[in-house]
């Protein structure tokens, strides 16, 4: 067995309390990662942590980037554990992306349509939530959240193990055994 993370995130930017207010939870995007690290990071958002305006696939770092730019950024991390073979095909329809990762688009109209619990879904575009939901359940090969998802939603996962609660900048995976470790948040 192998394990996927699930990490919840709040920034504290305008976008991001946007969605807060809308949704009423606490954490407003969701990332996969491949690595307890979370080197091998994986969403739809910014490409740049200073334009707002341009977002696609991105290959996030919790000590770079936007997180960097918003040090007080809020985080839930979560392991699910995947066969060897599902990693696998996470890993590479990861890599594959990334390979392309041009001719991925953000989903902002998806995004706003979210609020009214409406859909709206185009070919290789995607939010946050989309994205890891469209990963996970095309390499588990099974429906696993509803079919409008919001980042929360990951938490309904059967399976799904919260490791760490705090500030991302303070995540420290040498700490992680599986029990839940917190530290002091900012809201």
């Amino acid at each position: 067995m192998k394990e996927v993370y699930i990490v919840l995130t709040h920034t504290g930017t305008t976008l991001s309390g946007i969605v807060k207010y809308y949704t009423k939870k606490k954490y407003t995007h969701v990332s996969l990662g491949l690595d307890s690290e979370l080197t091998e990071l994986y969403s739809f958002g910014r490409l740049n942590p200073y334009n707002p305006y341009r977002a696609g696939f991105i290959h996030e770092q919790i000590h770079g980037g936007t997180f960097a730019r918003f040090k007080n950024t809020i985080s839930a991390v979560y392991s699910l554990k995947v066969t060897n073979e599902q990693y696998e095909k996470i890993y590479k329809m990861i890599q594959d992306m990334k390979e392309e990762k041009n001719k991925y688009k953000f989903n902002i109209i998806g995004l706003f349509l979210v609020s009214v619990n409406k859909k709206y879904k185009k070919e290789d575009k995607f939010y946050c939530a989309e994205f890891v939901k469209y990963i996970l359940e095309t390499c588990l090969n099974k429906k696993l959240l509803p079919e409008i998802v919001k980042p929360m939603d990951f938490l309904e996962l059967n399976g799904i193990q919260c490791i760490y609660e705090g500030l991302l900048a303070n995540y420290d995976y040498t700490s992680n055994s599986h029990e839940v470790y917190k530290t002091d948040i900012i809201a």
